[in-house]
C-alpha cells in the first residue's frame, strides 16, 4: 500500500509530463497506478511483475478466478502476447483498434507472467488515449482493470477512483471525465467463432458488420448455420429419408418377383384341372402305333399282339388318367 498517494493533473503540460514519468517509475517498482482511458478508468500494475497483479485483484477486492487484462501501446506488443488473432480478430484489430474492443484470446504459452487463474488465455486491448498510449509505449504491457471496488460502478473521473481505491494506489494521473462512461465490449475468439462476452462501447451489430458471424448468450451454437461443423446436420437430417428410398425399390422388386412367380402357378392350376378331359385327346390313344417309336412297334411284333389288343390297352390306360 502506498504511504501517500500522489495525484497529477495531466490537462497541464507540465503536470502531465512530471505525472506520466512518475507513474512510469511507479509500474517498474511494482506499485499500482490510475490512468484514464478511452473508456472508463482504470487500475494498472505491470503486467510481468505477478505480486504487482496480486496486489492489483487485491485492491478490487477479486480473486484469481477474475484474472486482469491487459492494455498495450502498439498492435506489435499485442501480436507477441498472443498465439494468434485468426482472420477474425486481425478484422477485429484492424477495424476497431485501438479502440473500445476487447479480444479475448489464447496467450503465448512461453510468456512468464501471473494475471490470475486465465486458463492460458490473456484478455487484451490497445485503448485510443493520447496519454494512456504514451505510458503503455514507457511501461511496456500492464494489467489494467477497471479503478471500482468489486460491485461498485466504474469510475468515470479520478475522483470516483481515489475514493474507492485511496492509498492502494501510488499515482492517480487525472486527465478529467472519461469517454462516455461505457466499458469496452469482450468479444472471445478462442473458439471457432467469434462470441461477444460483454456489449460495451461497441455495438454487437456494429462487430457483426466486420466479423461476419458473432455468438451471444442468446445463441445455442447448435442452432447457428454459420457456425463451422453444424451444416452438415442439415445432411445428417436428410440421411434416412435417402436411406429408405432404395430400401422402399427392394420391396417393390421383391413383391414384383414374388408376383411373377405366383402367376405361373396359378396359370398351372387351371391346367391341372383340365387334366381329366386329356383321355378325350385323340393323339394319345394313337401314341402306340406310331412308327416312329420302335421300341413299341418291336414290343407289338415279338408279342404277336393284334391292333385290336393294343386298342384295348389304349382305352384301359384312358381310363387310369381319367381317375387321377
Amino acid at each position: 500500500m502506498a504511504a501517500v498517494s500522489r495525484r497529477y493533473d495531466c490537462s497541464e503540460p507540465m503536470e502531465r509530463t512530471r505525472g506520466i514519468a512518475e507513474a512510469v517509475s511507479a509500474v517498474r517498482r511494482g506499485e499500482l497506478i490510475v490512468l484514464p482511458t478511452d473508456t472508463v478508468y482504470g487500475i494498472g500494475a505491470d503486467a510481468f511483475t505477478p505480486a504487482a497483479v496480486t496486489a492489483l485483484l487485491e485492491a478490487k477486492g477479486h480473486g484469481r478466478d477474475m484474472p486482469a487484462p491487459v492494455l498495450v501501446g502498439s498492435v506489435r506488443a499485442a501480436q507477441a502476447l498472443v498465439e494468434d488473432f485468426g482472420t477474425y480478430g486481425q478484422d477485429l484489430v484492424d477495424e476497431f483498434w485501438p479502440g473500445a474492443l476487447t479480444l479475448v484470446c489464447r496467450a503465448n504459452s512461453t510468456l512468464a507472467w501471473d494475471l490470475g487463474d486465465a486458463k492460458g488465455t490473456v484478455a487484451i486491448r490497445m485503448p485510443l488515449h493520447q496519454l494512456t498510449l504514451e505510458l503503455l509505449k514507457e511501461t511496456g504491457p500492464m494489467a489494467v482493470s477497471s479503478a471500482n471496488r468489486a460491485g461498485a460502478p466504474p469510475a468515470r473521473a479520478a475522483d470516483d477512483a481515489e475514493a474507492q481505491l485511496g492509498d492502494a494506489v501510488e499515482v492517480y494521473l487525472d486527465d478529467g471525465p472519461s469517454g462516455d462512461g461505457a466499458p469496452s465490449s469482450i468479444v472471445d475468439l478462442t473458439g471457432a467463432v467469434p462470441r461477444l462476452l460483454r456489449a460495451g462501447a461497441i455495438s454487437e451489430a456494429r462487430l457483426r458488420e466486420v466479423c461476419g458471424v458473432l455468438l451471444s448468450d442468446e445463441d445455442e451454437p447448435t442452432a447457428d448455420a454459420d457456425e463451422p461443423g453444424k451444416t452438415d446436420e442439415p445432411a445428417k437430417a436428410d440421411e434416412p429419408a435417402d436411406a429408405e428410398e432404395p430400401a422402399k425399390a427392394d420391396e417393390s422388386v421383391k413383391a414384383e418377383e414374388a408376383a411373377d412367380a405366383e402367376e405361373p402357378a396359378k396359370a398351372d392350376e387351371p391346367a391341372d384341372a383340365d387334366e381329366p378331359a386329356k383321355p378325350d385327346e385323340p393323339a394319345k390313344p394313337d401314341e402306340p402305333a406310331k412308327p416312329d417309336e420302335p421300341a413299341k412297334a418291336e414290343a407289338s411284333v415279338k408279342a404277336g399282339e393284334t391292333v385290336e389288343k393294343e386298342a384295348a390297352k389304349a382305352e384301359r390306360s384312358g381310363d387310369a388318367d381319367g381317375s387321377a
